[in-house]
């Protein structure tokens, strides 16, 4: 689990981000949006992430050609800047998210939920824009609560819990104390809706295939949904051709079951998403990092 250091290289790393973030803030919001994209596609460097990129399609796509990696290799840190800038917008975000559609077979079942104050476990992963489903239900009168795992850069850490508390409350952050967990689920026992992002790489997680390789993935989240009897369903924010409008794809609840049965259904749910839309995926992340010696 990372823990947020205020290192010097923390800061000058920082400094970049918040330049961009800065600037971009300062444009209407469809001139923001597609500019800090851009942006960050351009300093993606200064994060390592192109080498990160090129890494991870090398294991997990090896026949594309490399006219096809340099395109994702811009488009996937440009999807990123994007998201990081719709996030920090805050208010004008949310007021967005209100006429995104919901599509999807698990539509109905998370409607019926939120009626009957069933809890709900809301499994996304890094792909389009993940808080684009909070903003969205949250529009829609859900009660959503959202765990976050803190970032390793503090200065930029402590911005970002900022601008997705800006979005809506509860967050609750995953710690080694465990209180953000507790508090989590107290929210959850109480009818609440909790958004996880699961395609993280969990050190005590089990592995389990995605997109052809072993990861290792937490069943925290499938054994908490079975144990407050929560609707397990995996949601998505899926980026459209403009750039900036979304659909929020709700995709049929999974059956209660083994919990690694359960998990490999999520997973196997966004690796249908991330093989159609290789460029909405974080391919910044260390997802594979036993595939890749490190």
């Amino acid at each position: 689990m990372a823990v947020p250091t205020h290192r010097l290289s923390n800061f000058i790393q920082s400094l970049a981000y918040r330049a961009v973030i800065g600037t971009a803030m300062s444009l209407p919001y469809n001139k923001r949006v597609p500019f800090a994209g851009w942006a960050v596609s351009h300093i993606a460097g200064l994060a390592g992430w192109r080498k990160r990129i090129r890494n991870n399609l090398a294991l997990i796509m090896p026949e594309l050609t490399e006219p096809e990696i340099r395109k994702l290799v811009r488009k996937v840190p440009d999807n990123v800047g994007r998201t990081l800038i719709e996030i920090w917008s805050g208010e004008e975000f949310r007021a967005r998210a209100r006429d995104i559609p919901f599509t999807g077979g698990g539509v109905a079942a998370l409607e019926k939920a939120k009626a009957e104050n069933r809890p709900a476990v809301l499994i996304t992963g890094h792909f389009g824009n993940y808080d684009a489903v909070r903003a969205a239900l949250i529009e829609r009168g859900y009660r959503v609560g959202g765990l976050y795992i803190p970032m390793a850069n503090g200065y930029f850490n402590d911005r970002y819990v900022e601008a997705i508390s800006r979005i809506g409350k509860p967050v609750f952050e995953r710690s080694r104390s465990g209180k953000g967990q507790k508090e989590m689920v107290r929210f959850l026992k109480s009818g609440g809706a909790v958004g996880l992002i699961a395609d993280h790489f969990m050190g005590h997680g089990v592995p389990i295939e995605f997109l052809g390789h072993p990861a290792r993935t937490a069943l925290n989240p499938a054994k908490m949904a079975v144990k407050y009897d929560a609707l397990f369903v995996p949601i998505y924010g899926l980026r459209l051709e403009d750039g900036i409008s979304f659909n929020v794809i709700v995709e049929d609840p999974i059956p209660h079951g083994d919990p690694m049965e359960m998990t490999r259904a999520a997973t196997a749910s966004l690796e249908r998403l991330v093989r159609r839309h290789p460029e909405q995926w974080f391919w910044i992340h260390r997802r594979w990092k036993n595939s890749h010696g490190k």
